[in-house]
């Protein structure tokens, strides 16, 4: 009996100082916790057309606005894509209208059978876009009745939105805005004006000579694009 006690004493010892250390000194350190992995931001791709306009006095670059403004987007892209809008002409400059209402006017002044059929009209209201400086819209006479001829505003005409007070409540669409060549959107509007041609409130806004589009053309995006006006901010 003396035998087995004293071949189990260093054991027993040892428990016993087990059970009076730290618990540091018998346990295993905690496990370290997961480092979470990074968050990086979805950036959705920008799948939005872009046209190029070489005109005669250079070029203005457009992003269409294809998903707010469907409709409208597709009608101009038709143009674009079929060549159509080669030889339209930029006929219109609204300097006498003043500073707070400058845009430039293009569209077909030639060959009519160019023309495609009328298209609906897509009011601000319902694409959420704004007439902004440097926005592209659709000019018209009714609703419903637009097909060649567009606006590219050189200042904010807000009276031109569906929703401004004391508007029509149908406004004119935006479908686009211009993010180069604002320049030549400028040189356009400063261009000659002929003091006679033109038939009521046109009269003084003709541009003579016509300003030319040679070739309109799907481009990629151009670098450091500007994110723009013509989406209304919530």
């Amino acid at each position: 009996m003396l035998t087995i006690f004293s071949a189990l004493a260093p054991v027993l010892a040892f428990a016993a100082q087990a059970a009076g250390a730290p618990p540091q000194a018998t346990q295993l350190p905690p496990p370290v916790p997961p480092v979470p992995a990074p968050v990086t931001p979805v950036v959705e791709a920008d799948t939005r057309p872009y046209v190029a306009l070489a005109t005669d006095l250079g070029t203005i670059t457009l992003r269409i606005e294809n998903k707010r403004a469907p409709v409208t987007s597709a009608n101009f892209l038709r143009y674009v894509d079929t060549k159509r809008m080669d030889g339209f002409k930029f006929y219109r400059s609204t300097k006498s209208w003043g500073p707070a209402n400058q845009l430039i006017q293009a569209g077909n002044r030639g060959d009519a059978r160019k023309n495609f059929p009328p298209i609906a009209h897509e009011p601000t209201q319902a694409t959420g876009l704004t007439n902004c400086k440097g926005a592209l819209s659709m000019a018209r006479l009714n609703p419903g009745d637009a097909t060649t001829d567009f606006f590219l505003l050189l200042s904010d005409i807000k009276g031109f939105d569906s929703d401004a007070p004391g508007g029509d409540g149908v406004g004119f669409a935006v479908f686009g805005e211009v993010v180069a060549g604002a320049d030549i959107a400028e040189a356009i509007f400063n261009a000659p004006i002929s003091p006679t041609a033109g038939e009521g409130v046109m009269v003084g806004q003709m541009i003579e000579p016509q300003v030319t589009i040679k070739t309109a053309r799907r481009v990629p995006a151009p670098a450091d694009v500007p994110q723009g006006c013509v989406v209304k901010t919530p």
